[in-house]
């Protein structure tokens, strides 16, 4: 994107800048240049200082071309995180990003994806913004073409909530059904979705299909798994410790974390460097023993945690690579439940998706204490969206879909206040002062006539006692 920094009088809202964090003195500053020997300079980020900011014309389309160059002059790229943000909001934005990297949560770590520039292993970032909205990529940089290919479409995307993840530089939340055509043969498979820019900043669409299981035989970027790093991935989908990666392009050798997606068993890598571990999760604040364990990438059990609902509750957390952030791992609760054998855990394993939909940590733990979910955002065959609930029958095992709430259905079965008159009088036998002399069954929530026939009849006054005469 075009460097417009020595523009007349450039409209502030039609500008963005590189904020970065300084690692030495850990505060968020505006990017100034880069000089001769390839180290970064910044400034302050005030008002003051922002004619010395390097600005970037927010309507351009080359800004991956531009990043790219920038962080090719640049000499220690990854010891830097960016954030591009528009001017006129530069000082406010700031702020907050400074305030959510020294106070990390999952919300935190949600806004400062909203204008962190990713870099990838080859430490060129793949994206471009979205009008006003700060997103990676927009939806005209996606090729359609090749997407129809693969039976996709921009709207069926938006049906299913699948395209702001994805222009945000994220995976698809959930599976997305995939129609790929070879020759004359059609495959259908269900893949999760995301969007990478290649060295020539085209922007091409990768599909994560799922797999049986990981290929654990080879090394993974040149890290040779262990049996209990096998055992701990399969089991809780988190390798739990740190090694030695090997950037294939650079050699460079990154210290990081492996997780497994649980929905394609695809292996993720991340890098250790950019871990960031909150200060408290539900309520219970973590000491620096705590922090350490899951900045190791280790599991921590945590107790007296207080659920959205108010309710306590108890779980192992652990950072996880595919996320990028510390999950919950209700499966993994060791200090109350004996494990099964490894056999009979993948038998009677509790699914996590239900039609191609990822259920959330909350709604899974609902889900497996048998509670009824529920879930939107589910297409059918005919690509229609709909919804409905789920609940987990523990005697079959199998998931019981209902279009209406069974719960709410059991309670309407019960006659509510305004059907007990009709209730009483026609199933029971009672007698309702108000409609007694009507012969007609009463409708629903019926309590006194309801036509002109029914008050004649119930105001008709009782015919005389015949008088019987004695035989002689």
């Amino acid at each position: 994107m075009e460097d417009i920094k020595n523009t007349k009088n450039p409209d502030p809202s039609l500008i963005n800048i590189l904020l970065v964090l300084n690692p030495k003195t850990n505060k968020i500053e505006a990017v100034k240049t880069i000089d001769d020997k390839g180290d970064l300079k910044t400034v302050p980020n005030t008002e003051r200082n922002q004619n010395q900011f390097l600005k970037i014309d927010k309507q351009g389309d080359l800004f991956s071309n531009f990043f790219s160059n920038f962080l090719s002059q640049l000499k220690n790229p990854t010891l830097f995180n960016f954030f591009k943000i528009p001017l006129n909001e530069s000082k406010e934005i700031g702020k907050q990003i400074q305030h959510h990297l020294q106070n990390p949560s999952t919300e935190g770590e949600e806004f400062l994806n909203t204008y962190k520039v990713l870099k990838q292993n080859t430490n060129i970032m793949s994206t471009t913004p979205l009008s006003e909205k700060e997103y990676q990529y927009s939806a005209d940089q996606i090729d359609w073409n090749i997407m129809s290919k693969f039976g996709l479409t921009q709207e069926k995307l938006e049906k299913v909530n699948a395209l702001d993840p994805l222009l945000k530089g994220f995976k698809t939340n959930g599976l997305v059904p995939v129609t790929i055509k070879l020759g004359n043969t059609v495959t259908r498979i269900d893949a999760r979705l995301s969007l990478q820019t290649n060295d020539t900043g085209e922007v091409l669409v990768n599909l994560h299909g799922i797999r049986k299981e990981p290929n654990f035989n080879f090394k993974f970027l040149g890290h040779e798994f262990t049996a209990e790093d096998k055992k701990n991935l399969m089991d809780t989908g988190n390798m739990g410790r740190i090694v030695d990666l090997i950037n294939p392009k650079t050699d460079e050798i990154i210290p990081s974390i492996i997780s497994r997606d649980k929905l394609t068993n695809e292996l993720i890598a991340y890098r250790a460097e950019y871990m960031k571990i909150p200060d408290e999760i539900k309520g219970i604040k973590l000491d620096d023993s705590q922090k350490q364990t899951l900045q190791e990438g280790k599991p921590l059990y945590l107790e007296g945690m207080i659920s959205t609902k108010g309710e306590p509750f108890d779980a192992t957390v652990q950072f996880n690579a595919d996320k990028k952030y510390v999950e919950f791992l209700f499966d993994n609760n060791t200090h109350h439940q004996q494990a099964q054998s490894s056999q009979q855990n993948h038998s009677t394993e509790i699914p996590r998706t239900f039609r191609g939909k990822e259920l959330t940590d909350e709604q899974y733990d609902q889900f497996k204490a048998g509670q009824t979910v529920y879930i939107d955002g589910l297409l059918d065959k005919k690509d229609q969206k709909y919804q409905g609930y789920i609940t987990l029958n523990k005697e079959s095992g199998k998931i019981d879909f209902s279009f209406q709430n069974p719960n709410k259905v059991k309670e309407q079965a019960q006659p509510t206040d305004a059907h007990k008159t009709q209730v009483a009088v026609n199933s029971e036998g009672k007698t309702n002062e108000a409609t007694k002399k009507i012969k007609e069954p009463l409708q629903p929530k019926q309590q006194a006539p309801k036509n002109k026939k029914q008050q004649e009849s119930q105001e008709k006054p009782k015919a005389p006692a015949k008088t019987r005469g004695r035989k002689i």
